[in-house]
């Protein structure tokens, strides 16, 4: 009996790897072939047909001609803004909303938590929003994309319920001691939090950096259009002309289905990167911001 019951648990977890295989190479091989296409010829890739595997033949002049173009290191430049002073915003709106409302002698402060937990399922749509952006003077601007989004409501609830779980006993000495509430905050509360702070970085980060639908709706010149929208604009308008100049109208056509994948590339892989050095803090994050609340 004890055979057969461990028959069926080894061909369970059997089943449940190779599942769990399944889609890693789901999820996996998207970005693979698009790398293999950033690197290789472009013309064996236009009449290619199948999986693609490894790089035919191999070529950087995609690479090249992207790196060459004054439009995505113009995007790099206001991306990283965005990103870095976007994150810095978010970071201290939400320590101080999550701050106040995790302290129990706060008055109404169920009835604060209701109506900001209400902001995640109605909201007053798009056109009262640039209606706002524009009376406050913030159209056409990289600001458009940050001041509107300084709090998100679903990391204000995890980093409320971070705070929640530090011992009410280290600010009761820090109030004897003197402390104000921002020494509190700055001095006990964020540095005993770091996990969390670390996924908020994280979550943030990756928010910004992949948005495009705000940029489009708020921001008119080109010169500060985000890496994102730069992006949109090859691979949905196929504006590649500008990065392949000096070619032959066929030779441009060909080019152009690699510079799409080496664009992708390009403004992929500096936010993938950025996983790693946080990787070790977010399932700890996570899950202190998940048991409490």
């Amino acid at each position: 009996m004890k055979t057969e019951t461990g028959f069926f648990d080894r061909a369970f977890d059997v089943a449940i790897y190779a599942i769990l295989l399944l889609l890693v190479v789901a999820t996996l091989y998207p970005l693979l072939y698009v790398l293999f296409a950033s690197f290789s010829e472009a013309g064996r890739l236009i009449v290619y047909k199948g999986i693609l595997w490894k790089p035919l033949g191999f070529s950087l002049d995609a690479y090249k001609s992207v790196l060459a173009n004054p439009g995505i290191a113009n995007g790099y430049r206001n991306t990283l803004f965005i990103v870095i002073a976007g994150v810095i915003v978010n970071l201290f709106m939400t320590a101080l909303g999550a701050y106040v409302l995790s302290r129990k002698n706060v008055l109404w402060n169920n009835v604060f938590m209701f109506l900001i937990v209400f902001t995640m399922f109605f909201g007053g749509g798009l056109i009262p929003l640039y209606l706002i952006v524009k009376g406050v003077g913030l159209l056409d601007s990289l600001w458009s994309t940050i001041v509107p989004f300084a709090v998100s409501t679903f990391n204000l609830i995890i980093m409320r319920t971070a705070f929640m779980g530090i011992p009410d006993s280290l600010e009761e000495s820090a109030k004897i001691d003197g402390a104000n509430h921002f020494t509190i905050l700055f001095r006990i509360i964020i540095p005993l939090s770091m996990p969390v702070i670390a996924v908020m970085i994280l979550y943030y980060a990756v928010d910004k950096w992949n948005g495009w639908f705000y940029a489009s709706v708020f921001i008119k010149s080109r010169d500060l259009f985000p890496l994102q929208l730069i992006l949109r604009e090859i691979l949905i308008s196929n504006s590649t002309d500008s990065m392949s100049t000096g070619t032959s109208a066929g030779d441009r056509f060909q080019i152009g289905e690699t510079i799409k994948y080496a664009t992708i590339m390009v403004a992929t892989v500096p936010i993938l990167c950025v996983y790693p050095f946080v990787q070790r803090f977010f399932v700890k994050g996570v899950m202190v911001g998940s048991l409490k609340g």
